[in-house]
Parts: C-alpha cells; sequence; structure tokens
C-alpha cells in the first residue's frame, strides 16, 4: 500500500521519513539498521542490523544493564554469544576485555556480517565466529569452561529452556548466564543456577543467573 500524499509530496518533495519507533510499530524487521556498542574499548562502534524476520539486537538500555550487573571489566573471561544475530553482546563483552569471545550463529549472511565487523574492529585476536548450532555446540562442550553464556534466542522458538539446561553445566561455579525473552523467566531454575538480577524494558524480559560456587566436603 502506498503511503498518503503528503503536502510536501505533492509539491515534488518525499514525504518525510518514519522515525524508528514508527516503522518499528508497522511491523518493519528492524527499524534500525545499525546498533551502536555501548561500553569498552569499541564504545560507540556501529554493528550493522540486517532486515532479516526475528533478528531483533539486545536494546542499547538493556545491554548497558546487563553489563553494570556483571562489572565493566571481563578480563580474562570465556564468553559464548550462542545466538549472536548482529553480535551486538559478544562484541559488548569483548569491548570489556573478555578473553575469548565466540560469536555462533546459523545464518550465513549473518555470519559474513559477523566476520566482517569482527576484521573492521581488529578483534581477531580475542572474537571468533562460527557457523553452527549452538545448542549442538553448548551440549557437547566441555564442563566448566566458561565464564558466561549469553542467551538471546528468537523469542518465537523453543531453544531458550533446552539451551539454559546446557549452559548451566558449562559455566564455572560463580559463573553466569544471561537470558532474554518475550516471556519472564520460567520457574523452576535448573540445577546450580540462581537469580542474581531480573529486569524488563518494554517487551524484552531479561535475567541474568549465577552458578552456585560448590561446596567444600
Amino acid at each position: 500500500m502506498k503511503p498518503p500524499v503528503t503536502k510536501s509530496a505533492s509539491k515534488g518533495g518525499k514525504p518525510p521519513a518514519a522515525s524508528p519507533k514508527q516503522a518499528a510499530a508497522k511491523g518493519a524487521p528492524n527499524a534500525r539498521h545499525e546498533v551502536r556498542i555501548v561500553g569498552g574499548q569499541w564504545r560507540r562502534s556501529l554493528l550493522p542490523v540486517a532486515d532479516k524476520p526475528g533478528l531483533r539486537p539486545t536494546p542499547d538500555r538493556v545491554r548497558e544493564t546487563l553489563f553494570n550487573w556483571l562489572g565493566q571489566d571481563l578480563s580474562g573471561w570465556r564468553v559464548l554469544d550462542a545466538f549472536a544475530g548482529t553480535g551486538a553482546l559478544g562484541f559488548e563483552a569483548a569491548s570489556r576485555g573478555a578473553a575469548e569471545v565466540l560469536l555462533m550463529e546459523q545464518d550465513a549472511a549473518l555470519v559474513t556480517s559477523l566476520n566482517a565487523s569482527r576484521i573492521r574492529l581488529k578483534a581477531e585476536a580475542v572474537l571468533r565466529v562460527q557457523r553452527g548450532d549452538a545448542l549442538a555446540w553448548l551440549r557437547g562442550a566441555a564442563p566448566q569452561s566458561l565464564e558466561l553464556v549469553l542467551l538471546d534466542p528468537p523469542f518465537d522458538s523453543v531453544l531458550l529452556a533446552p539451551a539454559l539446561l546446557a549452559a548451566a553445566r558449562v559455566v564455572v561455579p560463580d559463573g553466569f548466564v544471561y537470558v532474554e525473552s518475550g516471556e519472564a523467566l520460567a520457574e523452576p531454575l535448573p540445577d546450580g543456577l540462581v537469580l542474581y538480577r531480573q529486569g524488563r524494558a518494554g517487551a524484552v524480559h531479561h535475567a541474568l543467573l549465577q552458578r552456585v560456587a560448590e561446596q567444600p566436603a
């Protein structure tokens, strides 16, 4: 359907562009075509957002909240961004000093985009991009091998519950699992995980879980 002709358009000008909020309300796949890294060494750097159904970058405010919860210095951390998409969460972790960050993504075009951003930001020494099934990777990963697992699967998928269960055994004691979804976190949590922080921003529910440190016998 064509947009209604405005006064300026009737005189040969272009109709005013919709704001990001208006475009989102009309169901545009991505009203914004870039997302900004909010902290660390690559602060204010932009990551592209492809026009793909279900691709929904974590909002700036939510990312800022998450890394306030975690602390701004992730030096030495090993991190998995399990459903990377734009890579915003993984790049934020790398920007804050994480030693190793793996971005897992199944979509070939998004993998190409992630690699391009990795090269442009000169993050090759820290950040790795791998095309594949994040759930299968988690199930095959070594126990207690990561300090942080980031889980933001498509909201309309059924991946969060099994991914959270798999992530629970992969994080080290006192390590963290971040989850983001369109619904509040379901109880009970997988064994070994406790709720550390949670919040909501519009339709986005987000929570940070921590693995309980093992008690000495």
